[in-house]
C-alpha cells in the first residue's frame, strides 16, 4: 500500500490528513475511501477539473498526464507544473504528497 499525504485544507483536513490508498485505485478514491470530500463533480470521469491537486512530492514517479487530463487542467483555477486530476492519478507504490487547492471552478457542488 502506497501512502498519500494530504497537506492541510482549511475544510476537507485542517489538521492535513496520512492515508493508505490500494495499488490501482486513484488519489480521488483513496481520499473520498478514508472521508476527505475531495470535490468531484463529474464523478471520476475526466470530464471536468473539481478534483485537481497539487502533487508537491512523488510527481516524478507518476505516468505523465493524457491529452484529455491535460486539457482539462489548462481550465483549472491555480495550475502550477506539478498539477494533476486527482482522479487520474492511480496509485501504485509511490508515496505522495498533495495538496487540494482552496478553490475549485465548480458552479454546482455536491455539498450543498
Amino acid at each position: 500500500m502506497a501512502r498519500i499525504v494530504f497537506l492541510p485544507h482549511k475544510e476537507i483536513c485542517p489538521d492535513g490528513a496520512v492515508i493508505e490508498a490500494h495499488e490501482g485505485e486513484s488519489v480521488c478514491e483513496a481520499a473520498l475511501r478514508n472521508g476527505l470530500d475531495i470535490e468531484h463533480a463529474c464523478e471520476m470521469s475526466c470530464a471536468c477539473t473539481t478534483c485537481h491537486i497539487h502533487v508537491r512530492e512523488g510527481y516524478d514517479l507518476l505516468p505523465e498526464a493524457d491529452e484529455l487530463e491535460e486539457d482539462y487542467l489548462d481550465k483549472a483555477w491555480g495550475v502550477d507544473p506539478d498539477s494533476r486530476l486527482s482522479c487520474q492519478v492511480i496509485v501504485e507504490e509511490q508515496d505522495l504528497v498533495v495538496e487540494i487547492p482552496i478553490y475549485t471552478i465548480n458552479m454546482v457542488s455536491e455539498r450543498h
